[in-house]
């Protein structure tokens, strides 16, 4: 394996002369080498971004540490990243190599999904931090593995949605804390529905649906598609597959509800303060769906122990429904509401829980980010769940404790897929 990293100027003299994928790598942790698992207040945090695609390319403006590295599979992906970076920045085609550099604190994954779980555990081993896009892995069984890693590894791991803790929430033009101290105040009452749709201030991107008539292309001469491909199995090389459109195949992603579903369903999860379990039962109506092409669904309904649910409304037909309704109360978007003098209420009653929300403080001081592993893999596995339903076309039932589907075996081949050799967790 040629191990030389390249600087942005070698880039656009030699984009040639890396080694496969599946060579052998030998990963050396920094504590390993004598660094300190905590950097000192002092410390400038570096970071290296593994994938630099679309998405990835907006991690490169993301601050609090400094780059020194960039990774991607297609040349003209990291001559794109490398030409906008500084020139002491290096340039990567296995992002194990970007990982054995003892130098980097943080690793960013906004790679497709069906990457996630690899490079964040080897992240993990490697003891880097961990900046990783949603959805947090394609598989449940994946990211119960991402968690035992990360906290195996006492390493700190953010999820990259972030509505929870800033930014407005969709339809709502305000933050989720207000919506969270309604709910945990008992204004609504218990248990609470929540309807996820295009009238409550949501749009699931259907567009990115797979399409079934792809027919065998030249792989691009500046794309390693076996390594693209990874641990997903084989499948003859379309430009439909790869960089802006392989949300729409099972192999890779969920469609619109694994690209959008975290950011949704995330908040969600945090204001019915289910951080810490998942639904029991998933019901759902969708056509039948195509075995490698993700196509649309029209409701999934995901319930919990305490009778707690949560509709995504695929069609847009609930469209006078609440965005939350309880027994005693309903709040719309835009924080309407049917209860009396709800802005006078707000401001008399405790705020939620602080949490921290600047990665480079939990990265400085190892405590736990404010979407930390534990918390983007629930939400994580609601997408999932939802997925799985969609993709046989059956109810579930679902136990939260052992992450498995109860009586349904095809159901659990889908939360623990095998990789293709050589990829393994």
């Amino acid at each position: 394996m040629n191990k030389k990293p390249i600087s942005r100027r070698q880039f656009f003299r030699k984009t040639a002369g890396y080694a496969g994928a599946a060579a052998a790598f030998t990963i050396i942790p920094r504590r390993a080498l004598g660094a300190t698992d905590q950097p000192a207040p002092s410390d400038e945090l570096t970071k290296a971004i593994i994938g630099v695609g679309g998405m990835g390319r907006g991690h490169l403006g993301y601050g609090g540490s400094r780059l020194l590295a960039v990774c991607d599979v297609d040349e003209k992906h990291l001559e794109q990243a490398l030409g906008g970076a500084d020139d002491d920045v290096k340039g990567y085609k296995d992002f194990r190599e970007v990982l054995d550099r003892p130098d980097i604190d943080i690793v960013h994954i906004p790679t497709p999904p069906h990457w996630h779980a690899l490079i964040s555990i080897a992240a993990a081993e490697a003891g880097k931090d961990i900046w990783c896009e949603k959805p947090m892995t394609r598989t449940i069984g994946e990211g119960k593995k991402v968690v035992e890693a990360v906290q195996r590894n006492g390493r700190i791991f953010r999820i990259n949605t972030w509505f929870r803790f800033q930014d407005n929430f969709y339809g709502f033009d305000t933050p989720v804390k207000p919506i969270k101290k309604v709910v945990q105040n008992g204004l609504l009452g218990w248990p609470l529905k929540v309807t996820v749709n295009g009238h409550t201030g949501f749009d699931w991107k259907f567009q990115w649906s797979g399409r079934t008539d792809l027919t065998p292309q030249p792989v691009p001469a500046e794309l390693d598609y076996d390594f693209w491909l990874g641990p997903a199995p084989y499948k003859p090389y379309h430009p439909h597959r790869v960089h802006g459109t392989f949300r729409g195949y099972w192999d890779y992603d969920g469609g619109g509800l694994g690209d959008m579903g975290q950011h949704y369903l995330d908040p969600v999860q945090y204001i019915l303060d289910k951080d810490d379990t998942s639904p029991i039962e998933v019901e759902v109506d969708a056509p039948q769906q195509h075995p490698d092409a993700v196509g649309s669904w029209r409701r999934i309904t995901l319930r919990y122990a305490d009778g707690c649910e949560i509709i995504l409304d695929g069609e847009n037909k609930d469209k006078d429904a609440p965005f939350i309704e309880g027994p005693e109360g309903k709040l719309f978007k835009k924080m309407k509401s049917d209860i009396p003098n709800l802005e006078e209420k707000l401001k008399e009653l405790p705020d939620p829980e602080p949490q921290l929300t600047d990665f480079s403080e939990a990265v400085r001081t190892r405590q736990k980010f404010a979407l930390d592993e534990v918390k983007a893999f629930r939400s994580a596995t609601l997408v999932n769940l939802g997925a799985i339903a969609v993709r046989l076309g059956r109810n579930l039932r679902f136990d939260p404790v052992t992450l498995q589907c109860i009586d349904d075996e095809t159901a659990n081949r889908l939360i623990d897929q095998p990789m293709r050799a050589p990829w393994h967790l």
